[in-house]
């Protein structure tokens, strides 16, 4: 494994690690004749403080930083026109890393994370474009952590990296990579199910690359979930969820083999009163650590993909329960990845945080984390103090 190539890979390539929260109260700028324009947008700040214990590279060290956390900033805006019987809309956003004094002086990066349309009907809804993909979709969505810091390490370059932390990416779920797609959702059924099929754009997950390469893709990235939801007495709620993705590269390239990445996501989240447990998780093979075996492949951890002729196999897992007492929510989180690699990976992050509303657009957040990496015997822990200031509007 190449970690040089990871770690600038990482660094340089952090800000397309941003991925949207369930939507917000967004500004309306336009409604008339039918069409409406909105606007909405999120701003956090973090100072952190992390310790590393690096048995990996063998440099322990204290750093201090202002940075962004898992969410990074972005402004979003939204178009709907109802024409007949068919609602068509679309979305932009445009997401910004403020770490560039560090590690790419005044060199903020504005990425375009979503650029897509939708067709809305009686018959549900087709989606095309780009966007975030389906598989461990709702386990990073309803995160509890989701606007906390989480996980950083120096192995994968996240402490002094250029773009977000990393939250459970990688220690208990995948991240949904945005990908050009075509997704249809169904409109609810059965009372409160919906399923979402997306035919992904597939990208070669072979070792077969460079000018002239003889892989291919015949059929696109296939990538579903079904949801269900359903809410009973007084604030009480169940959310639950399965997904899965498949996808086969192929090389006629000696010495080269096919990789077939397959793989399921799931989880359920219950809500009572001020109570909330989540639990989430995957397994599967062909998958990669951190942002599917696409996007990982193209990062350098081929060998976290398939080894030895034979795809790896990979599964994890993250439980969190939270409690919420009016302006207050107090999280505790674990969650973690095992790539069965020769030399086995184990990722896991541990959080507990408290988050207090300001107001309905301002929040604080408190939060103690550990990240331990092991590969084979020898590991690296971090611990990080995160405190952080965050404007959704």
């Amino acid at each position: 494994m190449n970690k040089k190539l990871i770690i600038r890979h990482m660094v340089s390539g952090a800000t397309a690690l941003a991925f949207s929260i369930p939507a917000m109260a967004a500004v309306e700028v336009y409604n008339q004749d039918d069409t409406t324009v909105s606007i909405d947008a999120s701003f956090n700040t973090f100072f952190v403080r992390s310790d590393t214990d690096n048995e990996l590279s063998g440099v322990d060290r204290t750093q201090s930083r202002i940075k962004m956390g898992l969410l990074p900033n972005w402004v979003g805006f939204n178009f709907s026109k109802q024409v007949g019987d068919l609602k068509v809309g679309g979305r932009s956003s445009f997401w910004v890393t403020i770490n560039d004094s560090d590690t790419g002086v005044t060199s903020t990066g504005i990425d375009v994370r979503q650029f897509y349309a939708t067709i809305d009907a009686d018959w549900g809804q087709v989606l095309f474009g780009k966007d975030f993909t389906l598989f461990s979709r709702s386990n990073i969505f309803l995160d509890e952590m989701l606007q906390g810091y989480g996980a950083v390490n120096d192995t994968l370059g996240l402490v002094d990296g250029q773009g977000v932390s990393f939250g459970h990416i990688g220690s208990g779920y995948h991240y949904p990579f945005p990908h050009a797609q075509i997704t249809y959702r169904t409109p609810d059924f059965g009372g409160g199910f919906k399923l979402a099929l997306g035919l992904i754009d597939p990208g070669n997950t072979t070792t077969d690359t460079g000018a002239g390469r003889s892989s291919e893709e015949s059929l696109p990235r296939f990538e579903g979930e079904l949801t269900y939801n359903t809410s009973f007495g007084d604030g009480n709620s169940v959310t639950a969820w399965l997904g899965f993705l498949q996808q086969s590269s192929e090389s006629d390239a000696a010495g080269v083999d096919d990789v077939d990445s397959q793989g399921f996501s799931y989880g359920a989240k219950f809500k009572t009163g001020g109570f909330a447990l989540n639990l989430s998780g995957f397994s599967g093979e062909g998958l990669g650590l951190l942002l599917g075996p696409a996007t990982d492949s193209a990062l350098g951890l081929q060998n976290l993909i398939s080894e030895n002729g034979k795809e790896v196999d990979s599964d994890g897992y993250v439980a969190q329960a939270s409690y919420t007492m009016g302006a207050e929510r107090f999280v505790v989180s674990y969650g973690e990845t095992t790539v069965e690699t020769s030399t086995e990976w184990n990722n896991s992050t541990s959080q507990v945080a408290w988050f207090h509303d300001i107001n309905s657009v301002l929040r604080t957040v408190v939060e103690y984390n550990v990240n331990t990496l092991e590969i084979g015997s020898a590991e690296e822990e971090t611990s990080t103090i995160a405190l952080g200031l965050i404007a959704n509007f």
